[in-house]
């Protein structure tokens, strides 16, 4: 009989996972206005050691309480800088040493899956109307889409963050020996 794992045991799985990570990871949120959205985009970034999140442009802060709803407190986990500019964003990452990629359907970008994660990457996701900026797909190092089959043209953008968070560690981790 399976039986899910006790806190003592997740958090011992979760401390093997991490003492076996080097990449660091960072997001930058461009005008990602809706507060549960944020929220939930805190909590992912949480769970999969990201380092730190610019917020630019309009973007909503985690202390807005409907954020900190979704986040329940993971905001305290993660580095967060008040909203700038996206291009002052976009500089401050490459300035701090990561590869800038944007979450955009565009004509040059390649599949999630194609990627090169294999290093130091800060993920652009942009606005729930609009996507990124014009602008930031300019500024950015490279730019990757999710492959998608169904009939839905697009992903909410904290689901999106969090499949790209979640790719970005599968390629770590996938040539790590079994844990």
């Amino acid at each position: 009989m399976r039986k899910q794992l006790r806190p003592t045991d997740v958090k011992r799985l979760n401390r093997t996972w991490r003492r076996n990570t080097e990449n660091r990871l960072s997001l930058i949120l461009e005008s990602v206005t809706g507060p549960f959205n944020v929220g939930s985009i805190f909590r992912s970034a949480a769970a999969f050691g990201v380092d730190q999140i610019w917020l630019a442009g309009n973007a909503t802060p985690p202390t807005n309480p409907k954020a900190g709803k979704t986040a329940l407190g993971t905001e305290r986990l993660v580095t967060w800088h008040e909203a700038v500019p996206a291009l002052d964003a976009v500089k401050a990452a490459k300035d701090d040493g990561y590869v800038v990629l944007a979450i955009e359907l565009t004509a040059e970008a390649v599949p999630l899956h194609r990627a090169d994660f294999e290093r130091d990457v800060c993920l652009v996701v942009g606005s729930e109307d609009h996507g990124c900026s014009p602008a930031v797909l300019d500024a950015v190092d490279g730019v990757c889409y999710i492959p998608q089959v169904g009939r839905v043209g697009s992903f909410n953008v904290s689901v999106a963050a969090a499949i790209a968070l979640a790719e970005a560690r599968r390629q770590e981790w996938a040539k790590l020996p079994d844990l």
